[in-house]
């Protein structure tokens, strides 16, 4: 296999970082949805999305390594855990957690991540970008999502609110019908 874009082999350092950030995110990601335990679920979710921020700093957006530090791993895990003990969902092994349809699970999951493999290799085989210092910075992401993005981001804030609601009022037993 060759390519035909200079600059691929031998990787170097940042690249190999990045690499090594991404097989972590990846291999928490799968313990994020293989545990039978949600709180070490949680858990694997932290080492995730600091992972990920991680990337983020290797690609020198230290803006958005902040904000996924702060808002990912500081909001949505401690959203997730006030959510886990607001439902008194079991915190142990739990038989529960397994629905019997991992296999079908399992191979949805690959074929998805096949597809999107697939489209981001279509899309950017060939592409090779240098790592710069600054093309992270945080006045062109602001003025992106302030301007452009400010609608769609909005709309995602009252749709995990909603989801967050929802989720709470469907499994909570002592609100339903009360006679």
């Amino acid at each position: 296999m060759t390519f035909e874009a200079p600059g691929f082999w031998p990787p170097s350092g940042p690249e190999v970082v990045f690499l090594l950030l991404g097989v972590v995110a990846v291999g928490s990601a799968l313990l994020v949805v293989t545990t039978r335990q949600l709180v070490h679920a949680a858990l694997w979710l932290v080492l995730c999305f600091g992972a990920l921020a991680g990337g983020y700093l290797v690609l020198t957006a230290e803006f958005v390594a902040w904000v996924q530090v702060l808002i990912y791993v500081g909001a949505i895990v401690v959203l997730l855990l006030f959510g886990i003990m607001l439902t008194r969902a079991p915190i142990g092994r739990s038989a529960d957690l397994d629905s019997g349809n991992r296999w079908a699970a399992v191979l949805v999951a690959l074929a998805t991540a096949g597809v999107l493999v697939s489209v981001v290799v279509a899309g950017f085989g060939t592409a090779y970008a240098p790592l710069e210092p600054g093309q992270g910075a945080a006045k062109p992401l602001g003025s992106s999502i302030f301007r452009t993005w400010v609608l769609p981001f909005e709309a995602l804030s009252v749709l995990l609110l909603a989801a967050l609601i929802g989720a709470i009022v469907l499994s909570r037993t002592d609100i339903r019908g009360r006679e």
